[in-house]
């Protein structure tokens, strides 16, 4: 099937982080939490995708309660941080929101992805992502990490339900 026939099913979008939202550069200070740099345009495509009616939620690893911070500021009720077990936290993320896992797009980067990339409607990565998540992957961004694939796929999904550019979402 193509992927924009799935595409056009999609009501929920379920994001991992770093290698997603971010180009999988880390700044290490002494004495600091990490740091890492997101794409604004990723943010502004999150936000009106939440104003639209679309439920999303962030699975990540990491364990910075700034990059859940970011997320709750974009309305993302959603974050799981320090999800070691994606597929459980998925599982119980679907159980909780009654969400069909077919209704379900994901997008992530690497190995830890692979379990809940298997188990939605519509697996997604960034063009930079590792071969393992290409190979499962029903869409695979032209646009690397962190430099603009999660609002590119965003777009297309709000392109083609007439969610883009009404008079609204001029206003951030």
């Amino acid at each position: 099937m193509n992927y924009k026939t799935k595409l056009k099913e999609i009501d929920t979008l379920v994001f991992d982080v770093d290698g997603v939202f971010t180009d999988n550069t880390l700044y290490i200070m002494e004495g600091q939490e990490p740091m890492r740099k997101m794409n604004v345009k990723d943010g502004y495509a999150i936000q009106l995708a939440v104003k639209k009616g679309y439920r999303i939620a962030i699975i990540t690893g990491g364990r910075s309660e700034a990059v859940a911070a970011r997320f709750k500021g974009l309305g993302v009720n959603d974050v799981y941080l320090n999800s070691h077990d994606k597929l459980k936290v998925f599982k119980d993320f679907c159980k909780t929101h009654n969400v069909n896992p077919t209704n379900v797009l994901y997008m992530g980067d690497d190995i830890p992805d692979i379990p809940v990339m298997m188990n939605v409607g519509l697996a997604c990565c960034p063009q930079d992502a590792s071969e393992g998540v290409k190979a499962i992957s029903s869409y695979i961004s032209p646009v690397k990490g962190g430099l603009g694939c999660v609002r590119e796929v965003l777009e297309q999904l709000l392109r083609l339900n007439g969610h883009w550019q009404a008079d609204e979402d001029h206003i951030w």
